[in-house]
């Protein structure tokens, strides 16, 4: 059978759920239609999902139409969620991406469609809700056309099929204009073409709750998307998209392998293999391997977590890097309601920051205090019931702060001589250098190897990242060149580990060195209003350090383009829709760090003890203290 790995992806509320089990019903994965606002949806399987009738995370089904296999993944639609949507397109080679007949495109539709292209990968519209009050698909398609940029194809309109399929070939075009019209097969295989190149997007319409539209949209999805990348010659690689935790299992990790094979009892670095299961329907089903091309669910990899690769990460496909959907602006204390499960707390949002890293879940070890990234307020809420309801802790978040960062001002050397007390030896020379925005951060090492043997390079490159993690101000550093050009071991004293304490010493010298820079995030913004309201919204924004050119007006609307602080946006939403009465609309995107001044932004207090407090630190990292080094 041919195969295809599509997702499933919209604006929350566009109808993607009730699509998803239309396809599933239809094909004969599901006996009974499910309902997102009866709470039976059949991919919303928490209980937190079918009581809100939103989707929270990733899910995996497979369904077979005519000669195609699908292995599909429904994704959540609401923003705070972005991070799962960003790894569920690791998994896939295609698209369908539901915009409503009634709203048109989202914020949330621009900035999926947006991902998918960085990736690479096809996409099918649906225009979803025809049935509704105020439908128009001719607007909802126009506004696909403006608002996205594309050549969205509607194939309800034969005319507009042909044209388009006819563009794809001079000599085609040519007989088409002279009066002839080409047969079918040749007209679908030229659309194929462009629908391939990326300069065509066929487009659909139909109302899911009814199941109107969805045999067409099988048969274009089986046809226009394609057959999943693979090589099954080539190493193993794989990565992993979702993680999950069976209480007879352990953890189960979702992955898609791009190349090679995997069998049970395979040894995947230091971790065997226990099994491998493949998803038919909805039902999990032992399948003792997998192939290139192929979705399934790995056990026994116990340190794995979401964005894991597995194998020969050199051989990742290209767009199946990060998507730039899950960057969390906002930090938040999480605090348990009885005091004495704290410990608890901790532990489950740690293994909740493996199934979504984003979460990036901390503790301070001197306040006993646990710190969440989060996207918004959605998923605060989200995160109390499923603490509650799959842990049993009740807890409470005090209201989320911006996430700064920071870098360096100017280039600097960092310096550490770890020597004592004996046994220790490690000597590291650092030079560290400021990078243009955006970049992150970059490591090379170039000290000659009879200096640093190759066995403690890699000491130094992998405790790198938790050492950049806090800086000077208490915020990770990025956009730092960071050079390893000199040191030293001892051929009896020194242990391999002595380069892992001794790594975060010399960076945070070479950042005291440096000089501290303090970087907010910036949102890129979009309102819609009434015109009346254009100079009142400008003088808002003029009071909160954003920067806009000139209103588009039209027709009584106006566009504003913006950007502005992270911090100064918090509760602007709330502001516009007192200020419109409900009429305006606000649309965001992360926009990059820039520097902040000081006073306008705010230090983070340390977790663990500092590098630089050396004997303090030694102390800790050999265990002789309570207190931790991270």
């Amino acid at each position: 059978m041919k195969r295809r790995n599509i997702g499933v992806f919209a604006h929350a509320d566009a109808g993607k759920t009730t699509v998803t089990e239309q396809l599933l019903h239809r094909c004969g994965a599901v006996q009974q239609l499910g309902s997102v606002d009866a709470g039976t949806a059949h991919t919303d399987t928490m209980a937190v999902e079918r009581r809100r009738g939103i989707s929270v995370r990733a899910a995996v089904a497979s369904f077979k139409h005519a000669d195609t296999l699908f292995t599909l993944v429904d994704t959540p639609g609401h923003a705070d969620f972005a991070a799962e949507v960003g790894r569920a397109i690791w998994a896939i080679d295609g698209a369908i991406l539901v915009v409503s007949a009634v709203e048109g495109v989202q914020a949330q539709t621009e900035l999926y469609f947006d991902a998918l292209r960085r990736a690479g990968l096809p996409v099918v519209f649906f225009i979803n809700k025809t049935d509704r009050v105020g439908a128009d698909r001719e607007a909802a398609l126009s506004g696909i056309r403006r608002d996205l940029g594309v050549n969205a194809v509607p194939l309800w309109d034969r005319t507009a099929f042909v044209e388009a399929a006819c563009e794809a070939d001079d000599m085609l075009l040519e007989r088409y204009l002279s009066g002839e019209t080409p047969g079918d097969a040749e007209l679908q295989e030229a659309f194929l073409s462009r629908v391939r190149a990326g300069e065509a997007y066929p487009a659909l319409s139909g109302a899911a709750l009814r199941g109107e539209g969805m045999d067409e949209l099988l048969d274009v999805a089986s046809a226009c998307l394609p057959e999943p990348e693979a090589d099954a010659d080539a190493p193993f690689c794989a990565r992993v998209f979702a993680l999950s935790f069976d209480k007879t299992m352990g953890r189960a990790a979702y992955v898609r392998l791009y190349s090679g094979s995997l069998r049970n009892r395979d040894q995947v670095g230091e971790q065997k293999v226990s099994q491998i299961r493949t998803v038919r329907g909805l039902r999990l089903v032992d399948a003792g391997e997998l192939h290139a091309g192929e979705i399934g669910v790995v056990y026994g990899l116990e340190n794995v977590r979401a964005g894991d690769v597995l194998g020969e990460e050199a051989l990742l496909p290209r767009g199946r890097g990060e998507t730039g959907l899950a960057q969390p602006l906002l930090s938040a204390k999480a605090e348990p309601e009885d005091p004495s499960r704290l410990r608890e707390l901790k532990a489950a949002l740690e293994e909740m920051s493996l199934m979504d890293p984003s979460l990036k879940a901390s503790w301070s070890p001197f306040t006993h205090e646990l710190f969440v990234h989060l996207m918004g307020g959605i998923q605060t809420e989200i995160l109390q019931s499923i603490l509650l309801e799959e842990y049993g802790i009740p807890c409470r978040f005090s209201p989320p702060s911006v996430v700064y960062k920071e870098t360096i001002d100017h280039e600097a050397l960092g310096f550490v001589a770890y020597t004592m007390p004996k046994p220790c030896w490690a000597i590291l020379h650092f030079r560290l250098t400021p990078l243009e925005r955006g970049k992150g951060v970059e490591y090379v090492c170039t000290v000659e190897p009879r200096k640093i043997p190759y066995r403690y390079r890699k000491q130094v490159e992998q405790t790198i990242p938790r050492a950049l993690e806090q800086g000077m101000l208490g915020w990770e550093v990025t956009d730092v060149k960071i050079e390893l050009f000199d040191g030293s071991d001892h051929p009896i004293h020194t242990h391999p580990l002595d380069f892992v304490l001794a790594t975060p010493m010399g960076i945070m010298d070479g950042l005291r060195n440096g000089g501290s820079v303090l970087l907010e995030p910036m949102l890129d913004l979009r309102f819609t209003v009434p015109a009346e309201l254009t100079g009142r919204l400008m003088a808002e924004l003029s009071t909160l350090r954003a920067s806009f050119g000139a209103p588009n007006v039209q027709g009584g609307i106006a566009v504003l383009s913006a950007r502005a602080p992270a911090a100064e946006m918090l509760d602007f939403p709330v502001r516009l829709a007192a200020m419109s009465g409900g009429r305006g609309v606000m649309r965001q995107a992360f926009d990059g760090y820039e520097p902040c001044p000081l006073e306008l932004g705010r230090t983070a207090e340390r977790r663990g003890v500092h590098p630089l407090d050396t004997a303090k630190y030694i102390l800790a990292a050999r265990s002789a203290l309570e207190s931790e080094i991270w």
